[in-house]
């Protein structure tokens, strides 16, 4: 048995054990969750997002707005009275890259689909304050300039389904078509359109 004097004197050993010990740990704790229905089925009713969607995440992305908001609703009350049902795993098995967090400059929108109107949105994204006097969100009005051309989309889609995400070959043949000719501002209000829509227990919180 290794003296614990013998360790602490022993940096290269110390390391190895740390090591040891952090790895069978993350192993226990990850491993059974690519096991567990809850968190690697989709839940029933779960659809992909369209073509205009995915190139409004991808928007969404870009700008950085999952840095000050998040989609991850706490199992705790004062989050759900105010976002609605908390987030469960299995709501984003088809999302790539996660945009879960606990960083909330702005309010959480893991459920804010449906909550406004394309035209809030709008008003919201070209200038915050127009809205919500307070809101220090800068404005984009850059995304009611910018067209997309969508010659890119079928190929996202295309490797989304390579990872899982049901996408059709239908659907991944008529993207560039869904997709050309569409303002950025577009996509990014469809894409906060279909948040949280798809989880049986969604309801509109405000």
């Amino acid at each position: 048995m290794i003296k614990h004097e013998t360790i602490e004197k022993n940096i290269g050993l110390m390391i190895l054990l740390i090591i040891i010990v952090i790895s069978g740990g993350g192993l226990a704790e990850i491993v059974p969750l690519f096991f567990q229905a809850s968190t690697s089925k989709p839940i029933e009713g779960l659809r992909t997002y369209n073509a205009v969607e995915l190139e409004g995440r991808d928007i969404y992305i870009r700008e950085g707005c999952h840095v000050c908001h998040t989609q991850m609703i706490r199992p705790f009350r004062a989050e759900t009275e105010r976002y609605g049902h908390f987030s469960t795993a299995n709501e984003f098995v088809y999302e790539h890259p996660f945009l879960w967090g606990s960083k909330r400059t702005g309010p959480d929108i893991a459920r804010v689909g449906g909550r406004y109107s394309d035209d809030w949105h709008r008003a919201h994204l070209y200038n915050p304050r127009d809205v919500v006097p307070e809101s220090k969100m800068p404005s984009y009005p850059w995304l009611f300039e910018e067209k997309l051309t969508g010659k890119d989309t079928a190929a996202k889609m295309t490797a989304l389904r390579k990872v899982g995400v049901p996408y059709t070959d239908e659907q991944i043949a008529s993207a560039q078509d869904d997709v050309a000719g569409k303002y950025e501002i577009d996509a990014l209000v469809a894409y906060l359109q279909a948040l949280g829509k798809t989880h049986p227990n969604y309801t509109n919180k405000r």
